[in-house]
């Protein structure tokens, strides 16, 4: 609750301003009798008074001692407005007349905050209720005042921690919303645009992780520090929450200053900072928004800013970039994208979504040895969506989990099909994401899968990524050796893009490594090219795995793998990714199937781990 103190015009009125009952006939009951005693008055820990009509104290309590400075026996015979504010003084004989003369008055009970003249000279916060009574036979006004000056101090101590941030004493992320309304009111009237910048930490999170958070605090200190003496004084600097920080530049002569000072929090922000043994360099990403013009509202104003701050982190991190219309459409595009791959992955036919095979064959003799199966997904209202966006859609939304089950499903629902049909069954490579490596139970679910549809272990090989292998080492090799020991083969995806140590990679239960297609591109022309992909292929020979060349599309490219003893090839030079009904008519065309030699057999047992 808040309680501000009335005006000096409006003291008078107010203390003596009758106030009906609720629900009464708005007539106060009438006087009670005083008895004489003073006693219980003096027990009373707030002050009272007994005023009579022509405005003199007739009895004071001893807390009213305290609380104007005077002793109660010098109060008695005082006129009231020696309490009263001077400004007040010469009005108040009139309103205590009109008091007595109305037909009703203050019931007993009704506060509201005034100010009393202490005898020191300076005013006292209290609250006063007001009421009639009998003394000494005559008709009397009896006041009970309350000192209210510590819950004051405690109410603007409470105001300030809600209006400013504990950790920096910038405004808080309440105290701007306000202001920012404010600014956004004062913009559309002036005709003055105002600008909004959003200003997120880069990677703070691996400060409290790696130094702790006291380290962390400290730097939210000192970026607090950074930015206050950038901007002007009359610019609006708030710490939202987190590494998250707000900043209002009013009344702009052009947008061009905005980007200025975006600049320039950038620039400070870059610098070092020292603590004791450590030294970080915050850097941070800014979104600008601009009042009136990208926005009516507040809410829409700082989703905007929002999304203009994740397009600088986008766009590399230490940067700023200024909301455009097109950012919405991309959100916008991105939620009914969302919408409609969940609708696919509860739609008993998939949706649209499918899976597409690509085949591996050997680089010697050219049989068929396995397949990859890659993600297709054609809409009915969005058309054909790219796998790209299919799985950045899917990551940032969570649905990445229950759509990696769904290729799964499909995988071992495929190879049970081929069996049933009397087909040869290949080997089906499926790509892993990392997120569905940390979901608890995952081998579980493996395993069941390949059981409901009676599918031998060893068709089913999963493919993850090198950064896959590599976060979490310990935990991620354990994992992979429990899979492996399911009897389902391992491939290490786009091999040589990441930073494995030979060490770490020899001991992941891996059978066989995919070679990156940025490998492939300029074979065999590219000398570079050649020589890291000779190098490659030692390696993984060196290592007992076989190797699989992504991306091969010309003849030339085949001669060279072939020639440098890479045994699995896939490209377009063979066939692209194909339906399964087309897969029949395809497989008729190739060379036999593969015959003792050709890599199929189960990936050995990683040697024990030191």
């Amino acid at each position: 609750m808040s309680i501000e103190p009335w005006s000096d015009d409006e003291f008078a009125e107010l203390a003596l301003m009758p106030v009906p009952e609720p629900g009464g006939s708005g007539v106060a009951p009438a006087p009670q009798p005083w008895d004489g005693s003073r006693r219980w008055i003096d027990l009373m820990p707030d002050g009272v008074l007994v005023v009579d009509r022509e405005g003199l104290i007739c009895c004071a309590n001893q807390a009213m001692q305290e609380l104007s400075g005077h002793a109660p026996a010098a109060l008695e015979g005082q006129a009231l407005s020696v309490l009263l504010p001077p400004a007040l003084r010469s009005r108040h004989g009139a309103h205590l007349q009109a008091y007595f003369a109305a037909p009703h008055s203050r019931a007993m009970g009704r506060v509201q905050a005034l100010n009393l003249w202490h005898a020191e000279g300076r005013e006292r916060p209290v609250d006063i209720s007001l009421g009639l009574c009998r003394f000494e036979q005559r008709p009397c006004t009896l006041a009970v005042i309350r000192d209210m000056s510590h819950f004051q101090a405690l109410q603007a101590q409470l105001r300030h921690q809600v209006m400013h941030d504990g950790l920096t004493g910038l405004y808080s992320r309440q105290m701007f919303g306000e202001l920012l309304g404010r600014a956004l009111e004062q913009s559309a009237r002036s005709g003055q645009p105002t600008a909004l910048l959003l200003i997120d930490l880069d990677d703070f999170k691996s400060v409290n992780d790696g130094h702790g958070h006291h380290v962390g605090d400290a730097l939210l200190r000192e970026v607090a520090r950074r930015m206050r003496r950038s901007l002007r004084q009359s610019d609006v600097l708030a710490r939202l929450g987190g590494d998250e920080f707000a900043v209002l530049l009013p009344e702009l002569l052009d947008a061009e200053h905005a980007l200025r000072v975006a600049e320039k929090l950038v620039q400070v922000l870059t610098r070092p900072w020292r603590q004791q043994h450590h030294e970080l360099t915050p850097g941070a990403s800014i979104g600008i928004v601009l009042l009136p013009r990208d926005g009516q509202d507040a809410d829409t104003l700082m989703r905007r800013a929002d999304l203009a701050m994740y397009r600088a982190k986008e766009a590399g991190r230490g940067c700023y970039a200024v909301y455009d219309a097109e950012m919405s459409r991309r959100v916008e595009e991105k939620l009914r994208l969302q919408a409609r791959l969940k609708l696919a992955l509860q739609s008993p036919d998939g949706g649209g979504l499918s899976l597409h095979y690509q085949p591996q064959v050997a680089a010697e003799g050219g049989q068929v040895v396995g397949l990859e199966a890659l993600l297709r997904w054609r809409d009915a209202e969005l058309g054909e969506v790219s796998p790209a966006r299919l799985i950045a859609v899917a990551e940032s939304s969570g649905l990445i989990l229950p759509l990696g089950d769904w290729v799964l499903v499909q995988a071992c629902s495929q190879l049970a099909q081929w069996r049933e049909q009397g087909q040869t069954m290949l080997r089906i490579s499926v790509n892993v994401s990392p997120h569905q490596l940390r979901q608890p139970g995952f081998e579980q679910r493996l395993l069941e899968l390949l059981q409901a549809h009676a599918v031998p272990a060893g068709m089913l090989e999963l493919e993850i990524t090198e950064s896959a292998a590599m976060a979490h080492r310990e935990q991620a090799s354990d994992l992979l050796e429990r899979i492996a020991a399911l009897g389902v083969p391992l491939a290490l995806d786009d091999f040589g893009m990441g930073y494995s140590s030979l060490g770490h990679l020899q001991q992941l239960p891996v059978c066989r490594l995919k070679l990156d297609r940025s490998f492939i591109r300029g074979l065999p022309g590219h000398s570079q090219d050649a020589a890291l992909t000779r190098a490659v292929i030692g390696l993984a020979r060196s290592l007992g795995k076989s190797l699989v060349a992504e991306g091969v599309e010309t003849a030339a490219q085949h001669s060279f793998l072939a020639g440098e003893g890479c045994e699995l090839l896939q490209g377009w030079l063979f066939a692209p990714a194909l339906p399964p009904a087309e897969l029949p008519a395809w497989l008729a065309t190739r060379p036999a199937q593969p015959g003792p030699g050709l890599p199929l057999s189960p990936c050995p047992p990683p040697p024990p781990r030191s």
